[in-house]
């Protein structure tokens, strides 16, 4: 009798230690979570916030940008500076033009994203993306070609913002191109159960220790560039409930995928 009392105290003891370590985990878990929430509800605030601010710096700039054309458009070309006057307002037109081109970037990335899906073949977006862009690419001597699917591959999405991202990583590939040209490569396919879009280039590729900052907001190796264009293409992404990854090999090119739910 005696055992069987200290056999099964021995069991309740372990019971509670395992119940306790259990509601340990737990009472963990939920503590990461009401973390995540305020941190989620404090970068909320901040992006309505930031976004306010930009929609006010706008108004005033758009403004300063008349005001310098039309003071162009007043300058007299007998006046004797009339040739440094231009290209001083010259200037400040092109940064004023710049400055609200940030904000513009700005705005699509920390902006609220309302996504209107409807099914999609994304062969067909590839098409339309590839007509639209080819011409910049023929510039460049960059040849600009297409790999389908056999069949037509739908997938729910907005189809405005995905070519928006896919636009955003052509662009990318285009100015790491070499003055000698080179080939970029629109890929679709479906693989475990996504629909997985590829964008391949060779390019002079990225260096391994910046393929993890390249989606950073405000991260850029090129002058006059936001640092925003893949930092959308990303958000955009994950906001259709996929992801984009990238794989580089310096001197050889790039590959970004992205994978989107089928449903």
């Amino acid at each position: 009798m005696v055992r069987f009392f200290w056999g099964l105290l021995a069991g309740w003891s372990s019971a509670l230690l395992i119940a306790g370590a259990a509601a340990a985990v737990v009472y963990r878990r939920y503590e990461r979570l009401q973390q995540r929430t305020r941190q989620a509800e404090r970068l909320a605030e901040l992006g309505t916030l930031t976004g306010g601010l930009a929609h006010e710096i706008k108004n005033p700039l758009s403004t300063v940008q008349l005001n310098l054309q039309l003071l162009r458009e007043d300058l007299e070309p007998q006046v004797p500076a009339y040739t440094r006057l231009v290209n001083r307002l010259g200037t400040v037109q092109k940064e004023t033009a710049r400055l609200r081109d940030i904000l513009d970037e700005f705005l699509r990335y920390a902006g609220k994203i309302e996504l209107d899906r409807k099914p999609c073949d994304v062969n067909r977006l590839l098409e339309e993306l590839a007509d639209f862009f080819n011409p910049q690419a023929q510039l460049q001597r960059v040849q600009l070609r297409i790999r389908k699917t056999p069949m037509p591959l739908v997938v729910p999405l907005d189809e405005r913002l995905i070519k928006q991202a896919l636009l955003n990583l052509l662009i990318n590939a285009l100015q790491a191109m070499p003055e000698a040209g080179g080939e970029i490569i629109l890929s679709a396919e479906q693989r475990d159960g996504k629909a997985v879009i590829d964008v391949i280039d060779t390019a002079r590729g990225i260096p391994p220790r910046m393929i993890e900052q390249i989606f950073q907001a405000y991260y850029s190796t090129k002058s006059g560039g936001t640092g925003l264009g893949l930092a959308i293409s990303r958000r955009i992404v994950e906001e259709h409930g996929g992801r984009i990854s990238v794989q580089s090999e310096v001197g050889k090119g790039t590959d970004f995928s992205i994978a989107l739910p089928m449903n």
